[in-house]
């Protein structure tokens, strides 16, 4: 885990220096299991970001924005009766675990002069932010609650004493030495690495294979030594936040020789955080909101796939019309030849030149007219249901391909989206509306996401249909350029400029394969045109357009360029 004692030493030490002595000015509650807080500290402004989320649990200063729900939930209330407008006296570390204080002065319902302290558990599942009164060391409340019956060790219910999650008698590497090492370890064992884990506070598998990397031949000598210089680094705040990027993608405090692909440094560990998670968190949040809309999406999706495959066994079966009309008159010529009973018949085919036979399949319960007749019935049929079934396929095509907009807007969708989604679901009669007794609410303004190029233009995107029809038919002017994926599910991205630069042009070309189903495709082809040539045919389905004199480029995708040129509006 990236996330361990040594990172949150080197994150603490970062939010002192930018945070104390700094007052919080409003608190929010973007997500359940996220908090911000808005900080004004040192002449500058900052967004204190806290996470108990179970696999994404984090501290750290952002530049990213959230939105805020209409009603605040209960916890987020709560911190703000009892920390808006306090000072943050301190920010500090529990031992070497990953747990950190904010001590927090402010003024309780009296006026008097007291300290709260938010404490922020980043463990995993078991992550959560705590608030507690310091003078009696009491819960006031909690973002999780755990009662007797789920942890015999402690309760984290308001009015409870707080507890600090259990240490299981590890040793504080901060106060370790050779000496410390060389007792602990069992040298003759093997596994060295897993021994550092469990014998040290705060120690990462990561930065215990690290420690027997730096070692080498491993052992009592190299061993100590290679710890000792590592937990020096520590000390000395010897700190080179980067992300490394090999068959998975990990961060660290520390630099790790032992790892293998790309590196990307970064100035601060807040900034390396922000990118590393940039749409991880929110990916899962649109997962879980959005799991019953992409099973339906793809559910429908499969249903008419199989409806496709019917449509066209039958449109084979219809193209043999001129078959059937042939046996009818064959038939209708050779009736004198032929008897109730007759499973088949070879006759002349007076059509063919070269006067070949040709055998033709009898119902033997029919009388020879009735044959006939039967052919020239479902001769008639197959011409009918000829120009309806294929009708039907180009319907069926255009369901799918809608439903394939559907998923690929799902897999890049931000939580405020979801509703849109769902609405306009809703509204193509896909889906039915949940009664409710509450009044009607206002439509929702539609918000376009912004990105500005390296030259300063500004490039918008649409995240779903309703964002794309609004940005293209409304939003852009007619000598804006216009961008999609050629042939392929994507979103619709206008460049706010009559002539950009070739470089803008690539850079939005680069959105636009990045917010499509080819993200992860190299030389995804994206079309470009001006809006004026990019027409909404009457009765398409929302997100869908035309268009004409478009040029096209090639790019792959590249997320660190998408992260650099998103702006907020």
């Amino acid at each position: 885990m990236s996330f361990d004692g040594v990172f949150t030493y080197a994150i603490t030490k970062e939010l002192q220096r930018a945070l104390v002595g700094g007052r919080i000015s409003k608190i929010y509650q973007p997500f359940p299991h996220e908090l911000l807080l808005h900080i004004r500290s040192h002449g500058s402004n900052y967004k204190l970001l806290l996470s108990a989320h179970p696999t994404y649990a984090r501290m750290h200063i952002t530049n990213e924005t959230y939105d805020n729900p209409h009603e605040p939930p209960m916890f987020c209330m709560l911190l703000r009766k009892h920390m808006e407008g306090g000072i943050i006296e301190a920010i500090t570390q529990v031992d070497f675990d990953r747990i950190v204080i904010i001590h927090v002065k402010t003024r309780n319902e009296l006026g008097d002069v007291c300290t709260k302290q938010l404490i922020v558990e980043m463990m995993g599942r078991h992550s959560n932010i705590i608030l507690v009164d310091a003078q009696t060391n009491t819960i006031i409340d909690s973002m999780k609650h755990l009662s007797p019956a789920v942890n015999r060790y402690r309760t984290v219910l308001p009015g409870a004493p707080y507890i600090s999650p259990p240490s299981h008698n590890k040793v504080n590497p901060l106060e370790a030495t050779e000496e410390t090492v060389v007792k602990k370890i069992d040298f003759l064992a093997g596994k060295l690495a897993d021994q550092l884990v469990a014998t040290f506070m705060g120690i990462s598998p990561l930065f215990a294979r690290e420690v027997v990397h730096r070692a080498g031949l491993a052992n009592r000598a190299t061993l100590p030594k290679s710890f000792m210089s590592l937990i020096a680094e520590v000390r000395n705040e010897a700190f080179t936040p980067c992300i490394y990027r090999g068959q998975k993608e990990i961060f660290y405090a520390l630099p790790l020789t032992h790892m293998d692909g790309e590196v990307q440094s970064f100035a601060t560990f807040s900034e390396m955080l922000d990118r590393f998670y940039f749409g991880k968190a929110e990916r899962d949040r649109v997962k879980q909101q959005a799991h019953d809309l992409e099973r339906f999406v793809t559910n429908e999706k499969a249903k008419n796939e199989k409806k496709l495959m019917k449509l066209q066994k039958t449109l084979e079966e219809a193209k043999q019309a001129e078959q059937y009309r042939l046996y009818g008159e064959l038939l209708t010529a050779n009736l004198y030849a032929m008897k109730r009973g007759m499973k088949e018949i070879e006759v002349i085919n007076y059509y063919d030149e070269n006067g070949s036979t040709i055998t033709i399949p009898l119902d033997e319960q029919k009388t020879p007219s009735e044959n006939a007749q039967s052919y020239f019935q479902k001769y008639q049929k197959a011409k009918n249901s000829l120009a309806i079934v294929q009708e039907q396929i180009e319907r069926t095509k255009e369901e799918i391909a809608y439903f394939d907009t559907i998923l690929q807007q799902l897999e890049t969708a931000a939580p405020k989206d979801i509703d849109d989604i769902r609405d306009e679901l809703i509204e193509q009669g896909y889906l039915r509306a949940k009664a409710t007794k509450q009044k009607k609410q206002k439509p929702r303004t539609i918000e376009l996401e912004r990105y500005v190029s390296s030259d300063g233009t500004d490039i918008f995107v649409g995240k779903n249909n309703k964002q794309n029809d609004y940005l293209t038919n409304k939003f852009a002017s007619k000598d804006d350029i216009w961008l999609h994926t050629k042939d392929i599910p994507g979103s619709h991205v206008v460049i706010k400029s009559k002539q950009p630069s070739e470089q803008t042009i690539i850079e939005a070309a680069h959105l636009a394969a990045y917010f499509s189903k080819a993200r992860h495709s190299s030389s995804v082809p994206v079309d470009y045109t001006r809006v004026r040539y990019v027409k909404k045919p009457s009765g398409a389905k929302p997100g869908f357009v035309i268009y004409e004199n478009q040029q096209t480029v090639y790019v792959t995708p590249d997320e660190e360029l998408v992260v650099r040129m998103k702006k907020t509006v």
